[in-house]
């Protein structure tokens, strides 16, 4: 029983990460940048979501807003940066991700936004029910957490596959000249990648402002290292790696604190497993040598 609530427990766990990390590993898979922002994007969807709710008192409103804003804001930052660096060393995008973080969390801190403290985000389950058996059990925000994590993981394998924007990708990420040379449209192909990944982290944002029931200015600084220990585990640009890297992570963190108790900060358990993985496989789970 304890092992089986535990495991439960690191899969909805996992599912927060997975969103967060998916987006940084779709950009970089594309453009070899760690695009840091990343993490402001999730805060600002938490933040749309938390306006949404509280105007309309619709979850399901409010996550579909907060995607969207996420993903347009995902798209402008390529634009206003990203677009005049492509040909740049990767230290310069780097450079210039890190200070659009830092500048974005400022400006979100804000009084007139969204200010110094913690703001509620009462959502509850969105109306899920309970999953409760002998083994574990689920609270209707742990299932909302599988049940949105779940759809937008389909939605992002269906693009992937099944349309010719989700080949461009794949095309650009091995080789953006030659993708181009036979007729991808590179601007639409990138600015639909931000879009996507960016609305990814607009909804990991919502889903951890209602679980928390906490949504604050600074609330995407431990994701913004913890998403990027997650796609260093799963392979830089794997999306696959970077899903069965959250799985990992989560799993990892909930056993040994149920286990050994906290002899570690539960944040500290990541990077001693991307130590470890560094040590033996540098190259992650499923990273190309």
């Amino acid at each position: 029983m304890p092992f089986m609530q535990n495991l439960s427990n690191a899969v909805v766990l996992a599912g927060t990460y997975i969103l967060m990390a998916a987006g940084l590993t779709m950009v970089y898979g594309v453009l070899k940048v760690l695009h840091i922002a990343h993490a402001a994007v999730y805060t600002i969807g938490a933040f749309i979501g938390l306006l949404v709710f509280t105007w309309a008192g619709n979850f399901w409103l409010a996550l579909a807003v907060a995607m969207l804003v996420s993903g347009i804001v995902g798209v402008l930052i390529y634009r206003g940066t990203y677009h005049y660096m492509l040909d740049a060393p990767r230290t310069v995008p780097l450079i210039a991700s890190i200070g659009m973080f830092v500048m974005l969390t400022d400006l979100l801190q804000k009084d007139f936004l969204m200010g110094p403290y913690q703001k509620a985000l009462p959502a509850g389950g969105a109306g899920l029910p309970r999953i409760q058996t002998s083994w574990f059990s689920l609270t209707p925000k742990q299932v909302l957490i599988l049940v949105v994590t779940a759809a937008l993981l389909a939605v992002v394998y269906l693009i992937m596959t099944r349309t010719r924007i989700g080949l461009g990708w794949q095309a650009a990420a091995m080789d953006r000249d030659m993708a181009a040379a036979v007729g991808v449209n590179l601007n639409r192909v990138i600015a639909f990648n931000f879009f996507l990944g960016s609305a990814l982290a607009g909804a990991a944002g919502v889903l951890v402002g209602v679980y928390n029931n906490s949504v604050f200015a600074t609330m995407g600084d431990l994701p913004s290292y913890k998403a990027f220990i997650i796609i260093v585990l799963g392979g830089m640009g794997s999306l696959p790696g970077t899903i069965i890297a959250s799985l990992l992570l989560a799993l990892v963190e909930n056993l040994m604190v149920a286990s050994v108790g906290y002899v570690l900060p539960r944040d500290a358990i990541a990077f001693l497993v991307l130590i470890l993985m560094l040590m033996f496989r540098p190259h992650g789970l499923l990273g190309q040598e």
